[in-house]
């Protein structure tokens, strides 16, 4: 459903971007609409095809077609913006019909260097945040302790066995007391995912290296990417809690956007939550839903991804529709809630205007 969505999205802003490239005074004269057309039509097979072969093959040249598929799908979207917002300001060409294509070729010119810097800032290495986080009934001596989290690597085709091999250098720099992985470590095709157990068996902490599974875990209908995750000793967290130190409780659940889609019905915080003794309670949960219920049980700090931070500017403020906890810190109901923008990134290696990040959070006694 996602993928036939998707598809028919790049569609039709295909066929209003190039219909409206073909009005620009730069394109009408020297360039024929059928060439231009034609030019449309390679760049929308390159995405469709990339699609098509980076989810059913593997190699070189499928990883090669994919990036570039899903790359030109990053610019279009920009151009699109551009070309729309420029839409607003001449009211589709009624107020200025005679400026109006002009200023139209202005907004491809717009699309086209925010694509660039897009393109920059995605491929540059995720950022170390810092966050301090007081918890109540935190015992004294754990005051003081180091939790990395990062959330929705999407190893697969465009990230690979170097970049996962820097990312694990950027962790074990901040010498963690305690790592989580907040879901979606696999993009679910491309590169074969065993290659990249030897890398993930090195991830090590005193308290543990944890995870908790996202949508993309369960890519195809199977959960082989759980299963590596569980081989390389990652502990994983789905529905219960651990209490890793006493007087500090470790809980998990299972995607709840995963859940929505399957139509699953049940109560998954609950049941991680439920007979947990007393201390303080961190919960790790791919997808940032639930904060109310979660504080309203005695969460004092909630872990989360899946949104990327919408990733590509403004496309955020249409996610924020569905995931109003988009990024950063919030408080709520006395606990804290950090939704990390992702460690990787989704589709295009591109970001506007904030680069990945992984999450340093400092714990300290609430008192």
């Amino acid at each position: 459903m996602f993928g036939s969505i998707l598809i028919l999205a790049v569609t039709l802003t295909h066929i209003y971007a190039f219909w409206r490239t073909s009005s620009v005074p730069l394109f009408k004269r020297p360039v024929p609409r059928k060439i231009l057309f034609g030019v449309g039509a390679i760049l929308w097979s390159s995405f469709f095809f990339g699609r098509i072969l980076g989810h059913s093959s593997s190699g070189a040249m499928a990883g090669f077609v994919e990036m570039f598929g899903m790359t030109w799908m990053g610019m279009l979207f920009l151009i699109t913006v551009s070309l729309l917002a420029m839409e607003l300001i001449t009211g589709f060409g009624f107020f200025l019909p005679r400026k109006a294509p002009t200023l139209r070729g202005l907004a491809l010119f717009i699309g086209g260097a925010l694509s660039v810097v897009a393109l920059i800032q995605g491929m540059r290495p995720p950022v170390v945040d810092n966050y301090a986080v007081n918890l109540s009934g935190l015992p004294g001596k754990m005051d003081g302790t180091v939790i990395i989290a990062v959330s929705d690597l999407h190893l697969g085709s465009q990230l690979g066995k170097e970049w996962l091999e820097a990312r694990l250098a950027q962790v074990r720099e901040q010498r963690p007391d305690l790592v989580v992985l907040l879901g979606d470590l696999f993009e679910g095709h491309g590169i074969q995912q065993d290659e990249l157990l030897p890398v993930l068996s090195r991830l090590s902490a005193p308290l543990g290296v944890w995870a908790v599974p996202g949508n993309h875990e369960f890519h195809g209908g199977n959960d082989t990417s759980l299963s590596l995750i569980k081989e390389s000793g990652i502990q994983v967290l789905i529905n219960r809690w651990v209490e890793v130190r006493h007087g500090l409780v470790l809980s998990g659940i299972e995607d709840l956007t995963a859940d929505r889609r399957a139509g699953r019905s049940g109560d998954p915080l609950s049941k991680a939550l439920a007979g947990r003794p007393p201390g303080a309670t961190i919960l790790l949960s791919h997808t940032p839903w639930q904060a109310e219920k979660a504080a309203n049980a005695g969460v004092g700090l909630m872990l989360s991804g899946h949104t990327h931070g919408g990733q590509i500017w403004p496309f955020g403020y249409l996610i924020r529709l569905s995931y109003p906890l988009l990024e950063g810190r919030y408080e709520i109901s006395g606990m804290t809630a950090i939704v990390c923008r992702g460690t990787g990134t989704w589709g295009p290696r591109m970001r506007l205007w904030h680069p990945g990040e992984i999450l340093r959070v400092t714990l300290h006694g609430k008192e």
